[in-house]
Protein backbone atom coordinates (compact mmCIF):
# COMPACT_ATOMS: atom_id res chain seq x y z
CA UNK A 1 0.00 0.00 0.00
CA UNK A 2 1.10 3.17 -1.38
CA UNK A 3 2.29 5.84 1.47
CA UNK A 4 1.79 9.29 0.28
CA UNK A 5 5.26 10.46 0.37
CA UNK A 6 7.35 7.77 -0.94
CA UNK A 7 7.60 7.59 -5.03
CA UNK A 8 9.80 4.50 -6.19
CA UNK A 9 10.33 3.09 -10.17
CA UNK A 10 11.89 -1.27 -14.28
CA UNK A 11 15.07 -1.86 -16.08
CA UNK A 12 14.34 -4.96 -17.25
CA UNK A 13 15.38 -8.65 -18.89
CA UNK A 14 11.15 -8.90 -18.81
CA UNK A 15 11.87 -9.74 -22.69
CA UNK A 16 13.53 -13.19 -22.01
CA UNK A 17 11.11 -14.59 -20.62
CA UNK A 18 8.53 -14.72 -23.47
CA UNK A 19 -22.11 2.77 4.17
CA UNK A 20 -24.31 3.51 1.05
CA UNK A 21 -27.48 4.89 0.53
CA UNK A 22 -29.07 2.23 -1.55
CA UNK A 23 -29.10 -1.23 -1.02
CA UNK A 24 -28.63 -3.59 -4.20
CA UNK A 25 -30.49 -6.65 -4.50
CA UNK A 26 -29.86 -9.48 -2.00
CA UNK A 27 -28.03 -12.45 -3.75
CA UNK A 28 -27.39 -16.25 -2.31
CA UNK A 29 -24.20 -17.51 -0.77
CA UNK A 30 -21.93 -18.31 -3.35
CA UNK A 31 -20.27 -21.26 -3.39
CA UNK A 32 -16.72 -22.52 -4.80
CA UNK A 33 -15.91 -26.30 -6.37
CA UNK A 34 -12.33 -25.14 -5.61
CA UNK A 35 -11.08 -24.71 -2.33
CA UNK A 36 -8.25 -21.94 -1.50
CA UNK A 37 -5.84 -24.11 0.44
CA UNK A 38 -3.61 -22.91 3.06
CA UNK A 39 -0.40 -24.59 1.99
CA UNK A 40 -0.45 -23.41 -1.88
CA UNK A 41 -1.17 -19.88 -0.72
CA UNK A 42 1.83 -20.37 1.99
CA UNK A 43 4.36 -21.19 -1.31
CA UNK A 44 3.26 -18.45 -3.31
CA UNK A 45 4.15 -16.00 -0.26
CA UNK A 46 6.90 -17.80 0.25
CA UNK A 47 8.06 -17.61 -3.26
CA UNK A 48 7.37 -14.09 -4.16
CA UNK A 49 8.75 -12.62 -0.83
CA UNK A 50 12.14 -14.46 -0.84
CA UNK A 51 15.16 -12.77 -0.82
CA UNK A 52 15.73 -13.90 -3.86
CA UNK A 53 13.61 -11.52 -5.33
CA UNK A 54 15.59 -8.34 -3.48
CA UNK A 55 12.32 -6.88 -2.69
CA UNK A 56 11.04 -6.29 -5.87
CA UNK A 57 12.07 -2.87 -6.67
CA UNK A 58 10.51 -1.59 -9.57
CA UNK A 59 13.56 -0.77 -12.15
CA UNK A 60 15.79 -4.08 -10.64
CA UNK A 61 16.38 -7.31 -12.00
CA UNK A 62 14.32 -8.50 -8.62
CA UNK A 63 11.39 -7.57 -9.80
CA UNK A 64 11.93 -8.73 -13.22
CA UNK A 65 12.38 -12.87 -11.19
CA UNK A 66 8.89 -11.86 -9.78
CA UNK A 67 7.19 -10.29 -13.07
CA UNK A 68 8.42 -13.58 -14.49
CA UNK A 69 7.03 -16.02 -12.06
CA UNK A 70 3.36 -14.46 -11.83
CA UNK A 71 3.40 -14.85 -15.81
CA UNK A 72 4.77 -18.40 -15.57
CA UNK A 73 1.51 -18.72 -12.80
CA UNK A 74 -0.76 -17.01 -15.40
CA UNK A 75 0.15 -19.35 -17.89
CA UNK A 76 -0.33 -22.27 -15.49
CA UNK A 77 -3.56 -21.18 -15.09
CA UNK A 78 -4.91 -20.63 -18.25
CA UNK A 79 -5.14 -17.27 -18.20
CA UNK A 80 -4.83 -15.54 -22.17
CA UNK A 81 -1.86 -13.33 -22.42
CA UNK A 82 -2.68 -9.92 -22.57
CA UNK A 83 0.27 -7.90 -22.62
CA UNK A 84 2.23 -6.88 -25.76
CA UNK A 85 4.62 -9.12 -24.98
CA UNK A 86 3.33 -11.90 -23.97
CA UNK A 87 1.67 -11.38 -20.09
CA UNK A 88 3.86 -8.28 -20.03
CA UNK A 89 2.32 -4.90 -20.58
CA UNK A 90 5.57 -2.66 -21.32
CA UNK A 91 5.10 0.82 -20.16
CA UNK A 92 7.67 3.64 -21.71
CA UNK A 93 8.90 5.74 -18.04
CA UNK A 94 12.19 7.52 -17.47
CA UNK A 95 14.25 8.20 -14.57
CA UNK A 96 14.34 12.30 -13.49
CA UNK A 97 17.37 13.93 -12.07
CA UNK A 98 16.13 13.05 -8.74
CA UNK A 99 16.17 9.55 -9.91
CA UNK A 100 12.61 9.15 -9.55
CA UNK A 101 10.34 7.24 -12.26
CA UNK A 102 8.32 9.36 -14.57
CA UNK A 103 5.46 7.41 -16.93
CA UNK A 104 5.60 8.66 -20.06
CA UNK A 105 2.16 8.88 -22.64
CA UNK A 106 3.97 6.57 -24.86
CA UNK A 107 6.90 5.06 -26.58
CA UNK A 108 6.71 7.59 -28.86
CA UNK A 109 7.80 10.01 -26.08
CA UNK A 110 10.25 7.33 -24.89
CA UNK A 111 12.32 7.92 -27.66
CA UNK A 112 12.57 11.98 -26.91
CA UNK A 113 14.62 10.59 -24.14
CA UNK A 114 18.04 9.88 -23.39
CA UNK A 115 18.43 6.55 -23.77
CA UNK A 116 20.68 6.19 -20.37
CA UNK A 117 17.71 7.65 -18.91
CA UNK A 118 15.03 5.21 -20.18
CA UNK A 119 13.58 2.70 -17.93
CA UNK A 120 11.37 0.07 -18.88
CA UNK A 121 8.98 -1.23 -16.53
CA UNK A 122 5.72 -4.07 -17.38
CA UNK A 123 2.78 -4.98 -15.52
CA UNK A 124 1.55 -8.83 -15.82
CA UNK A 125 -1.71 -9.25 -17.76
CA UNK A 126 -4.09 -12.56 -18.05
CA UNK A 127 -7.39 -12.20 -19.14
CA UNK A 128 -10.22 -15.24 -18.69
CA UNK A 129 -12.70 -13.79 -21.64
CA UNK A 130 -16.31 -13.46 -20.87
CA UNK A 131 -18.87 -15.72 -22.31
CA UNK A 132 -22.57 -14.17 -22.34
CA UNK A 133 -23.76 -12.43 -25.29
CA UNK A 134 -24.73 -9.44 -23.42
CA UNK A 135 -22.10 -9.24 -20.83
CA UNK A 136 -19.38 -10.73 -22.63
CA UNK A 137 -17.79 -6.94 -23.79
CA UNK A 138 -17.82 -5.86 -20.42
CA UNK A 139 -14.60 -5.87 -17.84
CA UNK A 140 -13.66 -6.23 -14.43
CA UNK A 141 -9.67 -5.77 -13.18
CA UNK A 142 -8.71 -7.68 -10.52
CA UNK A 143 -5.11 -6.68 -9.01
CA UNK A 144 -2.60 -6.18 -6.97
CA UNK A 145 0.94 -4.18 -6.70
CA UNK A 146 4.04 -6.40 -7.58
CA UNK A 147 6.39 -4.02 -6.33
CA UNK A 148 8.40 -3.16 -2.98
CA UNK A 149 11.19 -1.66 -2.14
CA UNK A 150 13.97 -3.42 -2.61
CA UNK A 151 17.20 -3.72 -0.46
CA UNK A 152 18.30 -0.53 2.02
CA UNK A 153 20.62 0.84 0.86
CA UNK A 154 20.38 0.57 -3.02
CA UNK A 155 19.38 4.05 -4.80
CA UNK A 156 15.57 4.31 -4.54
CA UNK A 157 15.49 1.86 -1.61
CA UNK A 158 13.33 3.97 0.53
CA UNK A 159 13.16 1.43 3.17
CA UNK A 160 15.07 0.96 6.50
CA UNK A 161 16.25 -1.87 7.78
CA UNK A 162 15.22 -3.88 11.18
CA UNK A 163 18.64 -5.31 12.40
CA UNK A 164 20.95 -6.70 10.24
CA UNK A 165 17.69 -7.26 7.87
CA UNK A 166 18.33 -4.86 4.70
CA UNK A 167 15.85 -6.78 2.47
CA UNK A 168 12.15 -5.78 1.96
CA UNK A 169 10.53 -8.33 1.51
CA UNK A 170 7.18 -7.19 1.15
CA UNK A 171 5.59 -10.08 2.04
CA UNK A 172 2.36 -8.47 3.26
CA UNK A 173 2.75 -5.51 1.24
CA UNK A 174 1.80 -6.36 -1.24
CA UNK A 175 2.80 -10.36 -2.15
CA UNK A 176 0.25 -11.50 -0.39
CA UNK A 177 -2.29 -9.18 -3.02
CA UNK A 178 -0.55 -10.89 -5.92
CA UNK A 179 -0.84 -14.50 -4.08
CA UNK A 180 -4.70 -13.46 -3.79
CA UNK A 181 -5.28 -12.76 -7.34
CA UNK A 182 -3.62 -15.48 -8.95
CA UNK A 183 -5.60 -17.64 -7.10
CA UNK A 184 -8.99 -16.04 -7.44
CA UNK A 185 -7.88 -16.26 -11.40
CA UNK A 186 -6.95 -19.79 -10.66
CA UNK A 187 -10.64 -20.84 -8.89
CA UNK A 188 -12.66 -19.04 -11.42
CA UNK A 189 -10.51 -20.79 -14.05
CA UNK A 190 -11.67 -23.95 -12.58
CA UNK A 191 -15.76 -23.56 -12.47
CA UNK A 192 -17.99 -21.84 -14.98
CA UNK A 193 -16.54 -19.80 -17.81
CA UNK A 194 -17.42 -15.99 -16.25
CA UNK A 195 -20.46 -13.59 -17.98
CA UNK A 196 -17.92 -10.88 -18.29
CA UNK A 197 -14.31 -10.77 -18.64
CA UNK A 198 -12.03 -10.64 -16.06
CA UNK A 199 -8.57 -8.97 -16.45
CA UNK A 200 -5.92 -9.94 -13.98
CA UNK A 201 -2.81 -7.75 -13.32
CA UNK A 202 0.01 -7.47 -10.90
CA UNK A 203 0.98 -3.74 -11.64
CA UNK A 204 4.44 -2.26 -11.75
CA UNK A 205 5.39 0.78 -9.93
CA UNK A 206 2.60 1.48 -7.11
CA UNK A 207 4.99 2.41 -4.44
CA UNK A 208 5.47 5.30 -6.59
CA UNK A 209 3.20 6.39 -8.65
CA UNK A 210 1.22 4.67 -8.98
CA UNK A 211 2.30 4.20 -12.35
CA UNK A 212 1.41 0.59 -13.64
CA UNK A 213 -2.14 1.51 -13.25
CA UNK A 214 -2.12 4.74 -14.76
CA UNK A 215 -0.41 3.10 -18.12
CA UNK A 216 -3.00 0.91 -17.79
CA UNK A 217 -5.82 3.51 -17.67
CA UNK A 218 -4.67 4.70 -20.50
CA UNK A 219 -3.00 1.62 -22.35
CA UNK A 220 -6.10 -0.41 -21.30
CA UNK A 221 -6.34 -4.53 -22.32
CA UNK A 222 -10.25 -3.83 -22.31
CA UNK A 223 -12.02 -0.92 -23.37
CA UNK A 224 -11.95 1.58 -19.70
CA UNK A 225 -15.63 2.81 -21.17
CA UNK A 226 -16.86 -0.94 -20.88
CA UNK A 227 -15.04 -1.67 -17.37
CA UNK A 228 -17.59 -1.94 -14.66
CA UNK A 229 -15.54 -2.49 -11.76
CA UNK A 230 -11.94 -3.00 -10.52
CA UNK A 231 -10.95 -4.83 -7.38
CA UNK A 232 -7.49 -4.14 -5.54
CA UNK A 233 -6.01 -6.23 -3.09
CA UNK A 234 -3.99 -4.86 -0.83
CA UNK A 235 -2.10 -6.40 2.38
CA UNK A 236 -4.24 -9.55 3.76
CA UNK A 237 -1.91 -11.91 5.48
CA UNK A 238 -2.36 -10.78 8.48
CA UNK A 239 -5.83 -10.19 10.68
CA UNK A 240 -7.20 -6.99 11.71
CA UNK A 241 -9.36 -6.83 14.89
CA UNK A 242 -10.76 -3.92 14.02
CA UNK A 243 -12.42 -5.69 10.96
CA UNK A 244 -13.59 -8.88 13.05
CA UNK A 245 -10.23 -10.89 12.96
CA UNK A 246 -9.39 -13.73 11.70
CA UNK A 247 -10.58 -14.42 7.94
CA UNK A 248 -12.22 -10.85 7.71
CA UNK A 249 -10.92 -8.12 5.65
CA UNK A 250 -12.54 -4.46 5.07
CA UNK A 251 -12.82 -2.46 2.14
CA UNK A 252 -11.76 1.37 1.22
CA UNK A 253 -14.86 3.61 -0.01
CA UNK A 254 -17.17 0.95 1.49
CA UNK A 255 -20.13 3.83 1.68
CA UNK A 256 -19.01 4.97 -2.17
CA UNK A 257 -20.70 2.25 -4.53
CA UNK A 258 -22.86 -0.31 -4.11
CA UNK A 259 -19.69 -2.98 -4.33
CA UNK A 260 -19.62 -3.24 -0.49
CA UNK A 261 -23.12 -4.52 0.23
CA UNK A 262 -23.17 -6.55 -2.85
CA UNK A 263 -20.06 -8.63 -1.56
CA UNK A 264 -21.51 -8.67 2.23
CA UNK A 265 -24.95 -9.89 1.24
CA UNK A 266 -23.37 -12.76 -1.04
CA UNK A 267 -21.92 -13.76 2.76
CA UNK A 268 -18.29 -12.41 1.56
CA UNK A 269 -16.91 -11.15 5.17
CA UNK A 270 -16.23 -7.70 4.40
CA UNK A 271 -17.17 -4.57 6.39
CA UNK A 272 -16.23 -0.82 6.04
CA UNK A 273 -12.52 0.97 6.46
CA UNK A 274 -12.63 0.61 10.05
CA UNK A 275 -9.62 3.81 9.98
CA UNK A 276 -11.19 6.07 7.38
CA UNK A 277 -9.00 9.16 8.56
CA UNK A 278 -5.91 7.38 6.91
CA UNK A 279 -7.89 7.39 3.42
CA UNK A 280 -6.69 3.82 2.22
CA UNK A 281 -8.79 4.33 -0.19
CA UNK A 282 -6.94 7.21 -1.94
CA UNK A 283 -3.55 5.41 -1.92
CA UNK A 284 -3.70 2.51 -4.11
CA UNK A 285 -3.82 1.54 -7.47
CA UNK A 286 -7.72 1.18 -7.11
CA UNK A 287 -8.15 5.34 -6.94
CA UNK A 288 -6.53 5.85 -10.58
CA UNK A 289 -9.57 3.81 -11.86
CA UNK A 290 -12.44 5.64 -9.53
CA UNK A 291 -10.96 8.73 -11.05
CA UNK A 292 -11.97 6.94 -14.36
CA UNK A 293 -15.35 6.80 -13.24
CA UNK A 294 -15.02 2.66 -12.37
CA UNK A 295 -16.39 1.73 -9.23
CA UNK A 296 -13.01 1.04 -7.57
CA UNK A 297 -12.12 -0.16 -4.19
CA UNK A 298 -9.43 -1.94 -2.18
CA UNK A 299 -9.79 -5.02 0.04
CA UNK A 300 -7.27 -5.54 2.83
CA UNK A 301 -6.79 -6.63 6.35
CA UNK A 302 -3.96 -4.46 7.30
CA UNK A 303 -4.20 -4.03 11.25
CA UNK A 304 -1.15 -1.13 11.82
CA UNK A 305 0.87 -3.38 12.41
CA UNK A 306 4.62 -1.87 12.56
CA UNK A 307 6.64 -3.83 9.71
CA UNK A 308 4.69 -1.49 7.19
CA UNK A 309 7.00 0.02 4.77
CA UNK A 310 10.23 -1.98 6.57
CA UNK A 311 12.45 -4.80 6.25
CA UNK A 312 10.27 -6.75 8.92
CA UNK A 313 7.49 -8.00 6.73
CA UNK A 314 8.54 -11.61 6.04
CA UNK A 315 6.47 -14.06 4.93
CA UNK A 316 7.52 -15.83 8.12
CA UNK A 317 4.97 -13.25 9.89
CA UNK A 318 2.19 -14.23 7.38
CA UNK A 319 -1.18 -15.93 9.13
CA UNK A 320 -2.09 -18.79 6.29
CA UNK A 321 -5.31 -20.02 7.69
CA UNK A 322 -6.23 -16.04 7.94
CA UNK A 323 -5.14 -15.04 4.36
CA UNK A 324 -6.62 -18.55 2.99
CA UNK A 325 -10.18 -17.34 4.19
CA UNK A 326 -9.54 -13.88 2.77
CA UNK A 327 -8.92 -15.15 -0.65
CA UNK A 328 -11.56 -17.89 -0.66
CA UNK A 329 -13.55 -13.99 0.25
CA UNK A 330 -11.90 -12.43 -2.61
CA UNK A 331 -12.63 -15.40 -5.32
CA UNK A 332 -16.38 -15.31 -4.25
CA UNK A 333 -16.46 -11.43 -5.09
CA UNK A 334 -14.17 -11.73 -8.10
CA UNK A 335 -17.51 -14.73 -9.19
CA UNK A 336 -20.01 -12.00 -8.47
CA UNK A 337 -18.37 -9.39 -10.01
CA UNK A 338 -17.99 -11.43 -13.35
CA UNK A 339 -21.39 -12.54 -12.97
CA UNK A 340 -23.57 -10.40 -10.58
CA UNK A 341 -25.15 -7.15 -10.86
CA UNK A 342 -22.70 -4.18 -11.60
CA UNK A 343 -22.15 -2.06 -9.24
CA UNK A 344 -22.80 1.50 -9.01
CA UNK A 345 -21.63 4.72 -7.48
CA UNK A 346 -23.77 6.22 -4.27
CA UNK A 347 -24.65 9.72 -4.70
CA UNK A 348 -21.42 11.67 -4.07
CA UNK A 349 -19.25 8.28 -3.81
CA UNK A 350 -17.17 9.24 -7.16
CA UNK A 351 -14.00 11.22 -5.88
CA UNK A 352 -13.80 14.09 -8.37
CA UNK A 353 -11.82 14.87 -11.00
CA UNK A 354 -8.38 16.70 -10.04
CA UNK A 355 -8.37 20.26 -11.18
CA UNK A 356 -6.41 20.36 -14.53
CA UNK A 357 -3.12 22.37 -14.48
CA UNK A 358 -3.25 26.31 -15.79
CA UNK A 359 -2.47 26.79 -18.87
CA UNK A 360 0.63 28.48 -20.23
CA UNK A 361 0.22 32.09 -21.47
Amino acid sequence: MRNPVIQSVLVGTFLSAACATTAPPQASPIELNDAVQAPRVRTLLRILAADSMEGRQAASPGYARAAKFVAEEMQRIGLVPAGDSGYFQRMAAFRNAQGRLVVLPSFAAWDTIPEAQRVLDVNVVGVIPGVDPELREESVVIGAHLDHFGITGRPGARCPAVGADSICNGADDDASGVVTVLESARVLATGAKPSRTVVFIAFAGEEGGPSGSRWYIEHPVRPIAKTVAQLQIEMVARPDSLAGGTGRAWLTGYERSTMGQMLAAAGIPVVADPRPAMNFFRRSDNYRFALAGIPSHGLSSFGMHTDYHNAGDGAEKADWDHMATVIRGAAKAVRLLADGPRPEWNPGGRPPLPPSPPSRP
